[in-house]
């Protein structure tokens, strides 16, 4: 019950501070200049950002480099961008090359009395926070979440056997050290304003992006050097009884409600109504904490969701709750370039591991 409280306390000051939010976002994706106070936070921010990160580079602030290789994934922006289902793609890709590879997250909306937390299948959604849940769902690798991932990385290489390390979402995590950086665009929305935050929706300038080693471009049509992710709908679960599946035509004979509390809700819908479906949107805050007034919408039609909020409704599900898995496709020239990269950075290292991979 106290936990209950807890969430619903936390979400109503969210729907306070709500309007400002809106008011603020509304500018990131126009053309127009943002107002003059927003643009004088930004350059505040960026400030303290590049400082930073420069105190980094410069070894003022210290900087952990593991034992093992560490590839990250990450964007610039705030909000959705794939970096779920990239990260998703990226380990799925190094298993079947041969690697031994293990996730390192934030743990975003896990409430953990003690930091770092290993991630299970199984784990509380409450405790690690959704994303953690899906992604070890999904990767079936070791998985360890906590606001210092220094400490999850060791925690891993503690317990478990691993030589590569992804890092999810950890483009501005500098404390430590990596080999290669993957940034997620999308595609669609791009940088939106160009500012950063406040102004816009950039947590950095774009001219970080001429840092990283790799540009994935989310649904969009790519730029320059960057790589196109296509995220593709696989099949539709059944929340209450996940052995229960349909493909998403089979929703076409009735109107679904759709429900999102992810970064991007809008591309959930877009991508639900470009298969026919007739859908009621339903955007909820990134990360919120479902309880079963939010899906009570008195009627008995389906209720489509994404695979990360299904976690979070599983413990309340009924039988019209589904959820919709989404698959990334990337080009063969990302894998290979990816894990050529990969065996430079090995051979770099003078280590002596044993994977099953050859560089062209």
């Amino acid at each position: 019950m106290k936990s209950r409280q807890y969430r619903r306390s936390v979400q109503n000051k969210l729907v306070i501070g709500a309007p400002l939010k809106e008011w603020i976002q509304s500018f990131w994706y126009r053309d127009e200049k943002p107002p003059l106070l927003l643009r004088g936070f930004a350059l505040i921010f960026q400030t303290i950002v590049v400082m930073r990160r420069w105190a980094y580079k410069l070894h003022l602030l210290r900087v952990y480099r593991p034992p093992v290789l560490v590839v990250v994934v990450g964007n610039i922006n705030v909000g959705g961008t794939g970096k779920t289902p990239a990260t998703t793609w990226v380990v799925q890709m190094l298993k079947k090359a041969g690697f031994n590879p293990a996730i390192v997250s934030r743990g975003y909306g896990g409430r953990a009395i003690h930091w770092p937390q290993q991630v299970r299948p199984d784990s509380d959604p409450e405790v690690v926070g959704d994303e953690a849940i899906l992604l070890a769902r999904r990767c079936q690798v070791p998985m360890a979440v906590g606001p210092n991932r220094k400490l999850a990385i060791q925690e891993l290489l503690k317990h478990t056997s691993i030589n590569v390390i992804v890092m999810d979402d950890g483009l501005q995590h500098y404390a430590v050290a990596r080999d290669i950086e993957i940034a997620v665009i999308d595609g669609q929305r791009r940088f939106g304003n160009g500012h950063c935050l406040p102004a816009g929706p950039l947590r950095e300038p774009l001219s970080r992006l001429r840092k990283t080693h790799f540009l994935v471009n989310n649904g969009g049509d790519p730029k320059d050097a960057e790589f196109p992710m296509l995220l593709t709908i696989d099949k539709v679960v059944n929340v209450a009884d996940p052995s229960q599946q349909r493909t998403l035509e089979s929703f076409n004979d009735t109107p679904v409600h759709a429900v999102a509390g992810i970064g991007n809700p809008q591309r959930f819908f877009r991508q639900l109504t470009a298969f026919g479906l007739q859908v009621a949107p339903h955007s909820f805050p990134d990360h919120h904490a479902f309880e079963p007034e939010d899906l009570a919408f008195n009627d008995s039609n389906p209720i489509l969701m994404t695979e990360k909020d299904a976690v979070k409704c599983e413990r309340f599900a009924a039988g019209h709750y589904w959820y919709v898995t989404v698959d990334a496709k990337l080009p063969s020239e990302f894998e290979q370039q990816l894990l050529d990269a990969l065996y430079r950075c090995i051979t770099g290292r003078k280590n002596k591991w044993t994977v099953n991979y050859s560089p062209s």
